[in-house]
């Protein structure tokens, strides 16, 4: 074996993409396995977006900006292709893990810090901006973000709406007058890893909302302040993205995009693999190992690791995911071209161990994935 490429993703509340590729190199490297490892961090949207572009170079930028919960906080985005690209990944500013559990508040939560990103980096001129979707503490459908921008939401009597979700049932009408022209000529693109609509049944409220800590009742109201302030700008604005596939992404905050700056939905990950040139690295490639937090049935949506086994399947390259946790049957995701799944818990552990031992646990994992190959 003469290359391995190593592009996994980043586990959720316990180790970063990049601690996650020093874990499963290691891992390797003690192993014994020789071989040309090639590092290739991955992310879909979510957590971890912005290091897997800015490792093939960029800037960094940091700033302050509000929390899901209106509190200031440092956040960083990213300029790449000469400062022409920005990218946010929105869980920076409005992330779940920014939030600690008994904090969570999902009527009160909203985007505004994302919005607050967008905003600075179009002071930078740029004319392509990236917002990454994913590990958001949010179900607003970027009624914050687009107020930091300059839309106003007003109600029947004319005043402004506080851009919180339990005040989008009051929303009467939608003002872009102060909206910055700029947009007009800057490509804004949505950064997805799951294609579900803003309302109903799959949409924002009803599957992700309770993962933010919002009640059986928080889901019935928030999915009728959703309906009705897309409804409303349906009428108002001629866009209806109600049940567009991937516009309830983040808490709809790609719907509310989509409709009022015209962005548009595109696979996190395959946008990813494309800046960084997976295509060509699979070039004289052995093998692929990717990782995931958690697998499920979310996993199939459209996940990175699963556009990573896909594309190296097709250039016919097999793949190992190294798993925190496997909730599904894992021939399914054989069926998208991963060749074998490694859970990497070894021991029983409760979960809160698991999350605060993850790289120990990665990278003994990878350990033993490096001795089976060398057997023979």
């Amino acid at each position: 074996m003469k290359k391995i490429i190593v592009a996994p993703g980043a586990f959720k509340h316990s180790i970063s993409v990049l601690q996650a590729v020093s874990a499963i190199t290691d891992g390797l490297r003690s192993a014994g396995i020789s071989a040309e490892l090639q590092a290739l961090p991955i992310a879909d949207g979510g957590n971890g977006t912005l290091d897997a572009f800015l490792v093939h170079g960029g800037e960094r930028i940091s700033r302050s900006a509000r929390d899901p919960l209106g509190r200031m906080v440092t956040a960083d985005y990213g300029l790449i292709d000469d400062g022409k690209t920005a990218i946010v990944e929105m869980a920076q500013a409005s992330g779940l893990e920014l939030i600690a559990n008994e904090s969570l508040r999902p009527m009160a939560a909203n985007t505004f810090g994302t919005g607050q990103l967008m905003k600075d980096a179009l002071s930078r001129g740029v004319s392509r901006l990236i917002v990454g979707m994913g590990g958001s503490a949010t179900v607003d459908g970027a009624l914050g973000a687009l107020t930091a921008l300059g839309v106003r939401f007003l109600d029947e009597q004319g005043q402004v709406v506080e851009p919180l979700p339990r005040h989008l049932p009051r929303i009467a009408r939608v003002d872009v007058g102060d909206l910055d022209e700029r947009w007009r000529s800057v490509e804004v693109i949505v950064a997805a890893d799951v294609d579900n609509p803003a309302i109903g049944q799959r949409g924002a409220a009803a599957i992700f909302a309770p993962q933010k800590g919002a009640s059986p009742s928080d889901v019935v109201e928030l999915e009728a302040g959703l309906s009705h302030f897309f409804g409303l700008i349906a009428e108002q604005v001629g866009v209806d993205v109600r049940e567009v596939a991937g516009a309830g992404a983040a808490g709809a905050l790609s719907g509310g995009l989509m409709a009022l700056l015209g962005a548009r939905i595109l696979s996190g990950i395959d946008l990813l693999l494309d800046h960084a040139g997976f295509e060509s690295q699979l070039h004289n490639a052995d093998l692929v190992i990717t990782s995931e937090g958690r697998v499920d049935s979310q996993t199939l949506g459209g996940k990175g690791p699963l556009g990573v086994a896909r594309i190296a399947h097709q250039r016919g390259v097999p793949s190992v995911m190294f798993v925190g946790g496997l909730g599904i049957d894992e021939a399914l995701l054989r069926d998208h071209g991963v060749r074998a799944v490694m859970p990497i818990v070894d021991a029983p552990l409760s979960l809160d161990e698991a999350l605060a031992n993850g790289a120990t646990l990665l990278e003994r994992a990878a350990r033993r994935l490096g001795w089976l190959l060398q057997i023979g």
